[in-house]
């Protein structure tokens, strides 16, 4: 019973409120600004949906990951940005106006994009015979879960503005709130089987340094890329945070509600755990080499 009020209510209930936040911040400016800067959206959509499942393969591949968690590490890697991604790309100096679109853009690509990628992990990494099908019933929970929150929060932004001002901060306290609530929820799901403490701990032990690993490459991945294409040091620090900061919520939540496989979420947990100390000490390291860009432009 438990179980199920942590499945059913808690977890789709933490995720609404969260991708509400995300969508109380939204306009449709934010996706007409794909017109206005196209090639920086265009790199960090083919970081998010191309290099970075690949890379995120390669992980799970090389550290030997037992199946159902190398599926939860690749269920992250095609799960979009977190919302947390335009906080710290604004204290790291990074254009914000870029995460914001990038945020918009691929919560709303992640329809498509998330259960091919799920479904192409579950059948290489469990095998035809063992894989759980996304089925069409899937693909709309899915739907459901990512983009009705959002286009509620987005239709309060267009026709209450001042409304969606007064609740995005406390809407933005209480989704960190719920963030907690569904780490606690999947990790008490996991533990409370039979034996489940300590299968929880193997897999924590397993997936722990591969979560970092890929933590880390998402944000050098996210940085490094623009640069090679000449972009600016903002832009670049932008696609960094959007690429090293994923929705763990929705991993979590896609995990445990719609695969229903909570061992699936461990990487996600793990990853949520970790990704705000490493993104808080890249935006210290990258927010310098911004400051020192500007420096050097304006003594031009």
């Amino acid at each position: 019973m438990e179980g199920n009020v942590l499945t059913k209510v808690v977890m789709p209930l933490a995720l609404g409120v969260i991708m509400l936040g995300l969508g109380l911040g939204l306009t449709g400016a934010d996706f007409k600004r794909i017109m206005v800067m196209p090639r920086p959206v265009i790199v960090g959509l083919v970081c998010q949906t191309i290099l970075l499942p690949v890379v995120c393969y390669a992980i799970a591949v090389g550290f030997g990951l037992p199946p159902e968690l190398a599926v939860g590490l690749m269920l992250l890697a095609a799960s979009p940005g977190g919302a947390s991604a335009n906080v710290f790309s604004h204290l790291a100096h990074g254009d914000v106006a870029l995460n914001i679109t990038l945020t918009a853009t691929n919560s709303v690509l992640s329809l498509l994009t998330l259960p091919v990628l799920v479904g192409l992990s579950m059948k290489a990494f469990l095998g035809a015979d063992k894989q759980i099908p996304l089925q069409t019933n899937k693909f709309i929970q899915v739907f459901a879960i990512i983009l009705v929150p959002v286009a509620i929060g987005m239709f309060v932004r267009a026709k209450k503005p001042a409304l969606s001002e007064r609740l995005a901060k406390p809407v933005r306290s209480l989704a960190f709130i719920f963030l907690i609530l569904v780490i606690g929820a999947a990790v008490y799901t996991e533990a409370a089987k039979e034996g489940g403490t300590q299968m929880l701990l193997t897999a924590f032990k397993q997936v722990g340094l591969a979560a970092l690993v890929f933590n880390l490459t998402s944000l050098a991945v996210g940085y490094f890329v623009p640069l090679a294409f000449k972009m600016p040091k903002k832009q670049a620090v932008a696609i960094g945070m959007e690429i090293g900061i994923h929705n763990g919520t929705l991993a979590i939540a896609v995990a445990t509600t719609v695969l229903k496989n909570s061992t699936m979420s461990i990487p996600a947990v793990v990853y949520s755990l970790i990704m705000f100390g490493t993104a808080a000490a890249f935006g210290t390291w990258v927010g310098r080499k911004v400051q020192a860009e500007e420096t050097e432009k304006q003594a031009a």
